[in-house]
């Protein structure tokens, strides 16, 4: 596997509109960071798309560590998602908690 650090999601979009998706992992809303696998001619390549963190093109070596990559982001893109749903069900939770007694009534 290769990696290069790509400034620009036009860059990333180009490479995207020239190749073949073979699937999407991730969502910029809820885990900040999307990855888009996709294959031109022999070269397996891992478009990563991010609001927190470096933007990232990965070149595999073969198909086999292609489909091994794409299990190991579902794994961990799926377990942010997990935690972060855990986050909103905790804050709404406190939300419901406060007690709002004793405010004017006038206003």
């Amino acid at each position: 596997m290769k990696e290069i650090e790509i400034y620009s999601w036009a860059t990333l979009d180009a490479i995207k509109k020239a190749a073949d998706i073979i699937e999407s992992v991730g969502d910029l809303h809820s885990t900040h960071e999307m990855s888009i696998f996709c294959v031109i001619e022999d070269d397996y390549l891992e478009l990563c798309y991010s609001d927190t963190s470096n933007n990232y093109l990965r070149r595999y070596d073969d198909e086999e560590e292609f489909e091994e990559a794409i299990e190991e982001r579902k794994e961990e893109l799926d377990e942010a998602d997990y935690e972060d749903e855990d986050y909103d069900e905790d804050y709404e939770e406190e939300d419901e908690e406060l007690d709002f007694e004793g405010e004017d009534d006038d206003i």
